[in-house]
């Protein structure tokens, strides 16, 4: 795990929060992004099959780093499929590829099997989501550089208020690796059929309450507070340590262990002042 030197998860995504515009601006005004964005806004209105995006070298990349899937970009062969499938055939690629990544792209260039027709590339409004998508993805993936438990939370931020059922968090590794460490579930879980893994998940958390803010960021605070634990070269930034620590410390009058239970669930309430 890459992490902040010396910065707890919670003081991390802290600074994260409060250094955002700044650091979104810098983006957009940066030498490589703004030649970046400045070609897309330029071409992409011209676009009018899969076979036009693909032959554009510079818009290709653009719109596979909005969709986080600059690891993907030398399988053209594979993407030209992805946004030729229909998504309506059960046995379309779009559909068998379990990274909903894939599905988010076809949905939003809109090609048809025939591979033309998409009108929406040629909107002001449409280019200026997918714009906001890429710069996005490129504050995300600078955060994760620094602190991957961070980029996981602002992952989580972006896509949990679209989560509809518990196989739309099982099918993103991302967001199933969030839930189970803030829901305190093991790593072996994974290891089920996911059905199985569906159930557990729901026996430990109501999937609607992710569309209360409240909620999420204490979600956010249990993640952050179960990775820190976890981590050793952290473990004195963390507040249950901290907590726990100096319930020992009281109790054994600085020296003998005494043991203490902590209620995972009172660090994970949330305050007035979240991450204060």
């Amino acid at each position: 795990m890459t992490t902040g030197i010396g910065l707890s998860t919670l003081l991390g995504i802290r600074i994260a929060d409060a250094t955002r515009d700044a650091r979104v601006t810098a983006i957009r005004d940066s030498a490589e992004h703004s030649r970046a964005i400045a070609s897309f806004k330029e071409r992409i209105g011209d676009v009018r099959s899969v076979d036009d995006l693909l032959a554009d070298r510079e818009l290709y990349v653009f719109v596979m780093k909005a969709f986080d899937l600059e690891d993907q970009i030398f399988g053209k062969a594979m993407i030209r499929k992805v946004l030729q499938s229909d998504p309506a055939e059960a046995d379309s690629l779009v559909r068998k590829l379990t990274d909903p990544r894939f599905l988010e792209l076809h949905n939003a260039l809109g090609f048809g099997p025939e591979g033309v027709g998409n009108s929406s590339v040629a909107k002001p409004g449409w280019q200026q989501e997918m714009i906001n998508r890429y710069v996005e993805r490129q504050f995300i993936n600078g955060q994760t550089d620094t602190s991957e438990s961070v980029g996981t939370i602002l992952e989580f931020r972006q896509k949990a208020p679209e989560v509809k059922n518990w196989f739309d968090v099982l099918k993103d590794t991302g967001m199933a690796q969030f839930m189970r460490t803030a829901l305190g579930l093991p790593a072996e879980t994974v290891r089920l059929d996911i059905d199985k893994q569906a159930a557990l998940f729901a026996r430990k958390f109501d999937i609607t309450k992710l569309q209360d803010p409240v909620e999420r960021t204490r979600l956010e605070r249990l993640y952050a507070i179960i990775t820190d634990a976890r981590d050793t070269s952290r473990v004195g930034q963390n507040a249950a340590v901290q907590i726990m620590g100096g319930a020992l410390r009281v109790a054994s009058g600085g020296g003998q262990f005494v043991p203490t239970t902590l209620d995972i669930s009172m660090i994970g309430s949330t305050p007035r002042r979240p991450y204060g």
